[in-house]
Protein backbone atom coordinates (compact mmCIF):
# COMPACT_ATOMS: atom_id res chain seq x y z
CA UNK A 1 0.00 0.00 0.00
CA UNK A 2 2.79 2.42 0.92
CA UNK A 3 4.64 1.90 -2.35
CA UNK A 4 1.41 2.29 -4.28
CA UNK A 5 0.81 5.70 -2.68
CA UNK A 6 4.35 6.84 -3.52
CA UNK A 7 3.99 5.80 -7.15
CA UNK A 8 0.68 7.63 -7.47
CA UNK A 9 2.10 10.79 -5.97
CA UNK A 10 5.09 10.72 -8.30
CA UNK A 11 3.05 10.01 -11.41
CA UNK A 12 -0.05 12.09 -10.73
CA UNK A 13 1.23 15.13 -12.56
CA UNK A 14 2.27 13.19 -15.64
CA UNK A 15 -0.97 11.19 -15.79
CA UNK A 16 -3.59 13.76 -14.93
CA UNK A 17 -2.15 17.24 -14.41
CA UNK A 18 -3.11 18.37 -17.89
CA UNK A 19 -6.62 16.99 -17.63
CA UNK A 20 -9.55 19.35 -17.92
CA UNK A 21 -11.23 17.65 -14.98
CA UNK A 22 -8.77 18.83 -12.31
CA UNK A 23 -10.43 21.35 -10.04
CA UNK A 24 -10.64 24.72 -11.72
CA UNK A 25 -8.57 27.51 -10.17
CA UNK A 26 -10.74 30.12 -8.49
CA UNK A 27 -9.87 33.04 -6.26
CA UNK A 28 -13.51 33.43 -5.17
CA UNK A 29 -14.07 33.15 -1.42
CA UNK A 30 -17.60 31.84 -1.93
CA UNK A 31 -19.97 30.60 -4.62
CA UNK A 32 -23.64 31.43 -5.02
CA UNK A 33 -25.76 29.19 -7.26
CA UNK A 34 -29.05 30.66 -8.42
CA UNK A 35 -31.84 29.61 -10.76
CA UNK A 36 -31.77 25.86 -10.07
CA UNK A 37 -34.63 23.46 -9.51
CA UNK A 38 -33.39 21.51 -6.49
CA UNK A 39 -33.68 17.84 -5.61
CA UNK A 40 -32.43 17.99 -2.01
CA UNK A 41 -31.69 14.26 -1.77
CA UNK A 42 -34.77 13.52 0.30
CA UNK A 43 -38.07 14.89 -1.01
CA UNK A 44 -39.90 13.49 -4.03
CA UNK A 45 -40.34 16.86 -5.73
CA UNK A 46 -38.08 19.58 -7.11
CA UNK A 47 -37.80 22.78 -5.07
CA UNK A 48 -38.06 26.07 -6.95
CA UNK A 49 -37.00 29.56 -5.94
CA UNK A 50 -34.12 28.64 -3.66
CA UNK A 51 -30.46 29.63 -3.99
CA UNK A 52 -27.50 27.98 -2.28
CA UNK A 53 -24.44 29.75 -0.88
CA UNK A 54 -21.21 27.78 -0.63
CA UNK A 55 -18.37 28.84 1.65
CA UNK A 56 -15.25 26.90 2.69
CA UNK A 57 -16.42 23.82 0.83
CA UNK A 58 -19.74 23.61 2.68
CA UNK A 59 -23.29 24.73 1.95
CA UNK A 60 -23.61 27.67 4.32
CA UNK A 61 -27.09 28.86 3.41
CA UNK A 62 -30.16 27.77 1.43
CA UNK A 63 -32.88 30.31 0.77
CA UNK A 64 -34.70 32.61 -1.59
CA UNK A 65 -33.04 35.75 -2.96
CA UNK A 66 -29.65 35.20 -1.37
CA UNK A 67 -27.12 38.00 -1.89
CA UNK A 68 -23.63 37.03 -3.00
CA UNK A 69 -20.89 38.13 -0.59
CA UNK A 70 -18.24 40.46 -1.96
CA UNK A 71 -15.86 38.59 -4.24
CA UNK A 72 -18.11 35.56 -4.57
CA UNK A 73 -18.50 33.60 -7.79
CA UNK A 74 -22.10 33.54 -9.03
CA UNK A 75 -23.37 30.59 -11.09
CA UNK A 76 -26.71 30.86 -12.87
CA UNK A 77 -28.14 27.36 -13.20
CA UNK A 78 -30.68 28.67 -15.74
CA UNK A 79 -33.38 26.21 -14.72
CA UNK A 80 -31.19 23.12 -14.59
CA UNK A 81 -31.85 20.45 -11.98
CA UNK A 82 -29.53 20.53 -8.98
CA UNK A 83 -28.89 17.31 -7.07
CA UNK A 84 -26.37 16.27 -4.45
CA UNK A 85 -23.36 14.47 -5.88
CA UNK A 86 -24.09 10.79 -6.40
CA UNK A 87 -22.82 8.13 -3.98
CA UNK A 88 -21.89 4.53 -4.82
CA UNK A 89 -21.45 2.51 -1.63
CA UNK A 90 -20.34 -0.74 -3.28
CA UNK A 91 -17.43 -0.01 -5.57
CA UNK A 92 -13.95 -1.42 -6.20
CA UNK A 93 -11.66 1.25 -7.61
CA UNK A 94 -8.74 -1.13 -8.03
CA UNK A 95 -10.75 -3.76 -9.91
CA UNK A 96 -12.91 -1.64 -12.17
CA UNK A 97 -10.58 -1.12 -15.13
CA UNK A 98 -8.73 -4.43 -14.93
CA UNK A 99 -10.14 -7.19 -17.19
CA UNK A 100 -10.89 -10.49 -15.47
CA UNK A 101 -8.16 -12.33 -17.37
CA UNK A 102 -5.60 -9.87 -15.99
CA UNK A 103 -6.45 -10.82 -12.40
CA UNK A 104 -5.33 -14.44 -12.58
CA UNK A 105 -2.28 -16.46 -13.48
CA UNK A 106 1.32 -15.47 -14.09
CA UNK A 107 0.39 -12.45 -16.23
CA UNK A 108 -1.40 -10.66 -13.35
CA UNK A 109 -0.17 -7.06 -12.93
CA UNK A 110 1.71 -5.73 -9.93
CA UNK A 111 0.34 -3.45 -7.22
CA UNK A 112 1.84 -0.30 -8.74
CA UNK A 113 -0.14 -0.85 -11.93
CA UNK A 114 -3.31 -1.55 -9.94
CA UNK A 115 -2.82 1.74 -8.09
CA UNK A 116 -2.53 3.71 -11.31
CA UNK A 117 -5.66 2.04 -12.72
CA UNK A 118 -7.49 2.86 -9.47
CA UNK A 119 -6.57 6.53 -9.90
CA UNK A 120 -7.94 6.49 -13.44
CA UNK A 121 -11.12 4.80 -12.21
CA UNK A 122 -11.52 7.49 -9.54
CA UNK A 123 -11.38 10.27 -12.14
CA UNK A 124 -13.85 8.47 -14.39
CA UNK A 125 -16.34 7.89 -11.56
CA UNK A 126 -16.21 11.57 -10.59
CA UNK A 127 -16.95 12.54 -14.18
CA UNK A 128 -20.05 10.32 -14.06
CA UNK A 129 -21.29 12.43 -11.14
CA UNK A 130 -20.13 10.26 -8.23
CA UNK A 131 -18.57 12.56 -5.66
CA UNK A 132 -18.43 9.85 -2.97
CA UNK A 133 -17.60 6.14 -3.06
CA UNK A 134 -17.37 3.44 -0.43
CA UNK A 135 -14.68 1.08 -1.65
CA UNK A 136 -15.52 -2.36 -0.27
CA UNK A 137 -12.30 -4.17 -1.04
CA UNK A 138 -9.13 -3.28 -2.86
CA UNK A 139 -6.05 -1.10 -3.11
CA UNK A 140 -7.89 2.21 -3.04
CA UNK A 141 -5.77 4.11 -0.52
CA UNK A 142 -3.38 5.69 -3.02
CA UNK A 143 -6.21 7.00 -5.23
CA UNK A 144 -8.06 8.30 -2.16
CA UNK A 145 -4.99 10.10 -0.83
CA UNK A 146 -4.12 11.65 -4.19
CA UNK A 147 -7.71 12.88 -4.63
CA UNK A 148 -7.82 14.29 -1.10
CA UNK A 149 -4.59 16.17 -1.79
CA UNK A 150 -5.87 17.53 -5.09
CA UNK A 151 -3.22 15.67 -7.07
CA UNK A 152 -5.85 13.86 -9.13
CA UNK A 153 -9.53 14.46 -9.76
CA UNK A 154 -11.48 11.92 -7.77
CA UNK A 155 -14.39 11.40 -5.37
CA UNK A 156 -14.32 11.14 -1.62
CA UNK A 157 -13.43 7.53 -0.77
CA UNK A 158 -14.44 5.54 2.31
CA UNK A 159 -11.95 2.63 2.06
CA UNK A 160 -12.39 -0.88 3.45
CA UNK A 161 -8.91 -1.90 2.20
CA UNK A 162 -8.53 -5.71 2.19
CA UNK A 163 -11.80 -7.64 2.37
CA UNK A 164 -11.49 -10.32 5.03
CA UNK A 165 -12.14 -13.81 3.69
CA UNK A 166 -11.62 -17.39 4.85
CA UNK A 167 -9.62 -20.16 3.24
CA UNK A 168 -11.80 -21.45 0.38
CA UNK A 169 -13.93 -18.32 0.54
CA UNK A 170 -14.84 -15.57 -1.89
CA UNK A 171 -11.47 -13.85 -1.56
CA UNK A 172 -9.48 -17.04 -2.13
CA UNK A 173 -8.56 -17.34 -5.81
CA UNK A 174 -5.95 -20.06 -5.39
CA UNK A 175 -6.38 -23.36 -7.24
CA UNK A 176 -8.42 -25.99 -5.42
CA UNK A 177 -5.40 -28.04 -4.33
CA UNK A 178 -3.53 -25.21 -2.61
CA UNK A 179 -3.07 -25.65 1.15
CA UNK A 180 -3.95 -23.00 3.73
CA UNK A 181 -1.12 -20.55 4.17
CA UNK A 182 -0.17 -21.78 7.64
CA UNK A 183 0.88 -24.96 5.86
CA UNK A 184 2.88 -23.17 3.21
CA UNK A 185 0.27 -21.98 0.69
CA UNK A 186 1.23 -18.71 -1.05
CA UNK A 187 -0.81 -15.53 -1.32
CA UNK A 188 -3.24 -15.65 -4.21
CA UNK A 189 -3.43 -12.82 -6.72
CA UNK A 190 -6.47 -11.21 -5.08
CA UNK A 191 -4.43 -10.91 -1.88
CA UNK A 192 -1.25 -9.82 -3.64
CA UNK A 193 -3.13 -7.06 -5.45
CA UNK A 194 -4.62 -5.72 -2.23
CA UNK A 195 -8.20 -6.97 -2.60
CA UNK A 196 -8.52 -9.58 0.13
CA UNK A 197 -6.87 -11.09 3.17
CA UNK A 198 -7.32 -14.85 3.78
CA UNK A 199 -7.58 -15.77 7.46
CA UNK A 200 -8.71 -18.72 9.54
CA UNK A 201 -9.83 -18.61 13.14
CA UNK A 202 -10.70 -15.89 15.60
CA UNK A 203 -7.14 -14.76 16.26
CA UNK A 204 -6.34 -14.24 12.58
CA UNK A 205 -9.59 -12.32 12.11
CA UNK A 206 -8.59 -10.04 14.97
CA UNK A 207 -5.20 -9.36 13.40
CA UNK A 208 -6.65 -8.69 9.92
CA UNK A 209 -9.33 -6.35 11.27
CA UNK A 210 -6.85 -4.40 13.37
CA UNK A 211 -4.44 -4.21 10.44
CA UNK A 212 -7.09 -2.68 8.17
CA UNK A 213 -8.11 -0.14 10.79
CA UNK A 214 -4.49 0.82 11.46
CA UNK A 215 -4.00 1.45 7.73
CA UNK A 216 -7.00 3.77 7.55
CA UNK A 217 -10.06 1.63 6.79
CA UNK A 218 -13.26 3.52 7.55
CA UNK A 219 -15.24 0.26 7.82
CA UNK A 220 -14.53 -3.47 7.64
CA UNK A 221 -15.66 -5.72 4.80
CA UNK A 222 -16.06 -9.48 5.31
CA UNK A 223 -16.99 -12.24 2.90
CA UNK A 224 -19.62 -14.41 4.62
CA UNK A 225 -20.80 -16.38 1.58
CA UNK A 226 -19.64 -17.57 -1.80
CA UNK A 227 -19.47 -15.17 -4.71
CA UNK A 228 -19.77 -15.11 -8.46
CA UNK A 229 -16.19 -14.15 -9.23
CA UNK A 230 -14.53 -17.11 -7.51
CA UNK A 231 -14.98 -20.74 -8.46
CA UNK A 232 -14.84 -23.04 -5.45
CA UNK A 233 -17.09 -21.23 -2.94
CA UNK A 234 -20.77 -22.14 -3.32
CA UNK A 235 -23.31 -19.34 -3.01
CA UNK A 236 -25.33 -21.29 -0.44
CA UNK A 237 -22.39 -22.03 1.86
CA UNK A 238 -21.88 -19.93 5.02
CA UNK A 239 -18.37 -18.57 5.44
CA UNK A 240 -16.76 -17.94 8.83
CA UNK A 241 -18.36 -19.14 12.05
CA UNK A 242 -20.21 -16.78 14.34
CA UNK A 243 -17.26 -16.46 16.74
CA UNK A 244 -15.03 -15.22 13.90
CA UNK A 245 -17.61 -12.69 12.70
CA UNK A 246 -18.16 -11.45 16.25
CA UNK A 247 -14.41 -10.91 16.59
CA UNK A 248 -14.37 -8.51 13.62
CA UNK A 249 -17.52 -6.75 14.83
CA UNK A 250 -16.10 -6.28 18.32
CA UNK A 251 -12.88 -4.75 17.01
CA UNK A 252 -14.72 -2.52 14.53
CA UNK A 253 -17.16 -1.32 17.18
CA UNK A 254 -14.24 -0.62 19.47
CA UNK A 255 -12.96 1.76 16.79
CA UNK A 256 -16.39 3.35 16.44
CA UNK A 257 -17.20 1.79 13.09
CA UNK A 258 -18.92 -1.29 11.66
CA UNK A 259 -18.71 -4.45 9.54
CA UNK A 260 -20.27 -4.76 6.07
CA UNK A 261 -20.77 -8.32 4.83
CA UNK A 262 -20.88 -9.89 1.37
CA UNK A 263 -23.66 -12.47 1.77
CA UNK A 264 -26.66 -13.74 -0.22
CA UNK A 265 -28.51 -16.49 1.61
CA UNK A 266 -31.02 -16.41 4.48
CA UNK A 267 -28.94 -18.45 6.92
CA UNK A 268 -25.81 -16.46 6.08
CA UNK A 269 -27.59 -13.15 6.58
CA UNK A 270 -29.17 -14.40 9.82
CA UNK A 271 -25.76 -15.33 11.20
CA UNK A 272 -24.34 -11.96 10.12
CA UNK A 273 -27.12 -9.91 11.71
CA UNK A 274 -26.99 -11.89 14.95
CA UNK A 275 -23.22 -11.31 15.08
CA UNK A 276 -23.66 -7.54 14.77
CA UNK A 277 -23.05 -6.83 11.06
CA UNK A 278 -24.65 -3.50 10.07
CA UNK A 279 -24.67 -3.61 6.26
CA UNK A 280 -25.65 -6.56 4.07
CA UNK A 281 -23.93 -6.35 0.69
CA UNK A 282 -26.04 -8.06 -2.00
CA UNK A 283 -28.68 -9.96 0.01
CA UNK A 284 -30.37 -11.25 -3.14
CA UNK A 285 -31.94 -14.34 -1.58
CA UNK A 286 -33.62 -12.84 1.50
CA UNK A 287 -36.93 -14.17 2.81
CA UNK A 288 -39.74 -12.61 4.83
CA UNK A 289 -38.14 -13.83 8.05
CA UNK A 290 -34.74 -12.33 7.15
CA UNK A 291 -36.19 -9.02 5.96
CA UNK A 292 -38.05 -8.74 9.28
CA UNK A 293 -34.84 -9.55 11.18
CA UNK A 294 -32.93 -6.86 9.28
CA UNK A 295 -35.68 -4.33 9.94
CA UNK A 296 -35.82 -5.16 13.65
CA UNK A 297 -32.04 -4.69 13.95
CA UNK A 298 -31.79 -1.54 11.78
CA UNK A 299 -29.49 -3.33 9.32
CA UNK A 300 -28.89 -1.77 5.89
CA UNK A 301 -29.50 -3.49 2.57
CA UNK A 302 -26.78 -2.56 0.08
CA UNK A 303 -27.96 -4.20 -3.17
CA UNK A 304 -26.83 -3.94 -6.79
CA UNK A 305 -28.53 -4.64 -10.10
CA UNK A 306 -26.33 -3.78 -13.06
CA UNK A 307 -23.49 -6.14 -12.05
CA UNK A 308 -25.78 -9.14 -12.59
CA UNK A 309 -26.59 -7.96 -16.10
CA UNK A 310 -23.01 -7.43 -17.26
CA UNK A 311 -21.08 -10.60 -16.42
CA UNK A 312 -18.21 -11.23 -18.78
CA UNK A 313 -18.24 -14.58 -20.65
CA UNK A 314 -14.64 -14.93 -19.48
CA UNK A 315 -16.00 -15.93 -16.06
CA UNK A 316 -16.71 -19.44 -17.38
CA UNK A 317 -19.74 -21.72 -16.85
CA UNK A 318 -19.38 -22.30 -13.08
CA UNK A 319 -19.20 -18.61 -12.18
CA UNK A 320 -21.88 -17.61 -14.68
CA UNK A 321 -24.27 -20.22 -13.23
CA UNK A 322 -23.76 -18.73 -9.77
CA UNK A 323 -24.46 -15.29 -11.23
CA UNK A 324 -27.76 -16.45 -12.70
CA UNK A 325 -28.76 -17.96 -9.36
CA UNK A 326 -28.42 -14.70 -7.46
CA UNK A 327 -29.83 -12.59 -10.31
CA UNK A 328 -33.03 -14.60 -10.04
CA UNK A 329 -33.54 -13.30 -6.50
CA UNK A 330 -33.63 -9.60 -7.36
CA UNK A 331 -37.42 -9.29 -7.71
CA UNK A 332 -38.19 -10.92 -4.37
CA UNK A 333 -35.37 -9.05 -2.59
CA UNK A 334 -36.63 -5.62 -3.62
CA UNK A 335 -40.28 -6.46 -2.97
CA UNK A 336 -39.41 -7.64 0.55
CA UNK A 337 -37.16 -4.62 1.11
CA UNK A 338 -40.13 -2.36 0.34
CA UNK A 339 -42.56 -4.46 2.39
CA UNK A 340 -40.38 -4.24 5.51
CA UNK A 341 -39.21 -0.67 4.83
CA UNK A 342 -35.53 -1.57 4.84
CA UNK A 343 -32.96 1.16 4.42
CA UNK A 344 -31.69 0.72 0.86
CA UNK A 345 -28.39 2.12 -0.37
CA UNK A 346 -27.06 2.55 -3.92
CA UNK A 347 -24.15 0.55 -5.30
CA UNK A 348 -23.02 -1.04 -8.55
CA UNK A 349 -20.18 -3.53 -7.86
CA UNK A 350 -19.05 -3.33 -11.49
CA UNK A 351 -15.70 -5.13 -11.42
CA UNK A 352 -13.09 -6.47 -13.86
CA UNK A 353 -15.28 -5.26 -16.71
CA UNK A 354 -14.19 -1.85 -18.02
CA UNK A 355 -17.23 -1.55 -20.29
CA UNK A 356 -19.62 -2.07 -17.37
CA UNK A 357 -17.70 0.41 -15.24
CA UNK A 358 -18.00 3.02 -17.98
CA UNK A 359 -21.78 2.43 -17.88
CA UNK A 360 -21.99 2.77 -14.07
CA UNK A 361 -24.98 5.12 -14.36
CA UNK A 362 -27.03 2.32 -15.90
CA UNK A 363 -27.81 1.35 -12.29
CA UNK A 364 -30.16 4.35 -12.05
CA UNK A 365 -32.21 3.04 -14.95
CA UNK A 366 -32.31 -0.61 -13.92
CA UNK A 367 -33.67 0.20 -10.45
CA UNK A 368 -36.76 1.82 -11.90
CA UNK A 369 -38.19 -1.68 -12.35
CA UNK A 370 -38.91 -1.51 -8.61
CA UNK A 371 -38.64 2.16 -7.60
CA UNK A 372 -39.64 5.61 -8.81
CA UNK A 373 -36.87 7.87 -10.11
CA UNK A 374 -37.18 9.97 -6.94
CA UNK A 375 -36.68 6.87 -4.78
CA UNK A 376 -33.64 5.80 -6.81
CA UNK A 377 -32.10 9.27 -6.54
CA UNK A 378 -32.68 9.28 -2.78
CA UNK A 379 -30.90 5.91 -2.56
CA UNK A 380 -27.96 7.38 -4.49
CA UNK A 381 -27.76 10.52 -2.34
CA UNK A 382 -29.19 10.97 1.15
CA UNK A 383 -29.68 7.29 2.01
CA UNK A 384 -26.21 6.24 0.90
CA UNK A 385 -24.83 9.30 2.68
CA UNK A 386 -26.47 8.11 5.87
CA UNK A 387 -24.89 4.68 5.47
CA UNK A 388 -21.46 6.25 5.01
CA UNK A 389 -21.79 8.00 8.35
CA UNK A 390 -22.03 4.65 10.18
CA UNK A 391 -18.23 4.95 10.16
CA UNK A 392 -18.58 7.56 12.90
CA UNK A 393 -15.25 9.07 13.86
CA UNK A 394 -13.52 6.76 11.38
CA UNK A 395 -15.20 8.62 8.53
CA UNK A 396 -12.52 10.47 6.56
CA UNK A 397 -15.00 13.28 5.85
CA UNK A 398 -17.03 14.24 8.93
CA UNK A 399 -20.32 15.89 8.12
CA UNK A 400 -23.33 15.38 5.88
CA UNK A 401 -23.01 14.16 2.30
CA UNK A 402 -25.83 13.37 -0.09
CA UNK A 403 -28.08 16.31 0.76
CA UNK A 404 -28.62 19.89 -0.33
CA UNK A 405 -28.98 21.54 3.08
CA UNK A 406 -27.18 24.01 5.29
CA UNK A 407 -24.07 22.49 6.82
CA UNK A 408 -23.67 19.73 4.21
CA UNK A 409 -20.56 19.24 2.10
CA UNK A 410 -20.88 21.23 -1.13
CA UNK A 411 -20.99 18.21 -3.45
CA UNK A 412 -23.36 19.41 -6.16
CA UNK A 413 -24.43 18.51 -9.70
CA UNK A 414 -26.31 20.60 -12.26
CA UNK A 415 -28.21 18.44 -14.75
CA UNK A 416 -29.64 19.48 -18.09
CA UNK A 417 -33.08 17.96 -17.81
CA UNK A 418 -35.23 16.51 -15.05
CA UNK A 419 -34.12 13.06 -13.85
CA UNK A 420 -37.27 12.78 -11.71
CA UNK A 421 -39.21 12.57 -14.97
CA UNK A 422 -36.62 10.71 -17.05
CA UNK A 423 -33.80 9.22 -15.03
CA UNK A 424 -32.34 7.59 -18.15
CA UNK A 425 -30.72 10.91 -19.07
CA UNK A 426 -28.10 10.16 -16.41
CA UNK A 427 -26.82 7.24 -18.45
CA UNK A 428 -25.60 9.79 -21.02
CA UNK A 429 -23.74 11.64 -18.28
CA UNK A 430 -21.39 13.51 -20.61
CA UNK A 431 -24.35 15.33 -22.13
CA UNK A 432 -26.65 15.48 -19.12
CA UNK A 433 -24.35 16.63 -16.31
CA UNK A 434 -23.25 20.20 -16.95
CA UNK A 435 -21.58 20.93 -13.62
CA UNK A 436 -19.75 18.71 -11.14
CA UNK A 437 -18.69 20.25 -7.84
CA UNK A 438 -17.04 18.50 -4.92
CA UNK A 439 -16.27 20.36 -1.74
CA UNK A 440 -17.07 23.66 -3.43
CA UNK A 441 -14.50 23.03 -6.18
CA UNK A 442 -15.68 22.78 -9.79
CA UNK A 443 -14.36 19.73 -11.67
CA UNK A 444 -16.55 20.06 -14.73
CA UNK A 445 -18.50 23.00 -16.13
CA UNK A 446 -20.40 23.15 -19.39
CA UNK A 447 -22.28 26.30 -18.36
CA UNK A 448 -22.26 29.27 -20.69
Amino acid sequence: MKRQGMILALLASSILAGSAVLAQDSSASATLITGARIFDGVGPDLIDGQDILIEDGMISEVGAGLVAPEGAQVIDAAGRTMTPGFIDVHYHLSLCNVPIMDMAGSAAPDLDYIGIKAAQAAEEALMRGFTSLRDVGGASWGAKLAADRGEIAGPRVWPSLRAISQFGGHGDANPRYMEPREFGGPENNLERLGYSRIVNGRDEVLVATRENLKRGASQIKMHLAGGVGTEFDPIDGRQFIKEEIEAAVEVAEGFGTYVAAHVYTPDGIKQAVEAGVRSIEHGNLITDEIAQLMSDNDVWLSPQVVVYLTFSPDLGPVRLAKGKKVEAGLDQMFELAKKYDLKIAFGTDVVVNPEACADQNREFVERTKWFTPAEVLAQATSLSGELLQLSGDRSPYPGVVGKIEEGAHADVLLIDGNPLEDISILRNHEEAIDLIMKGGEVYKSELE
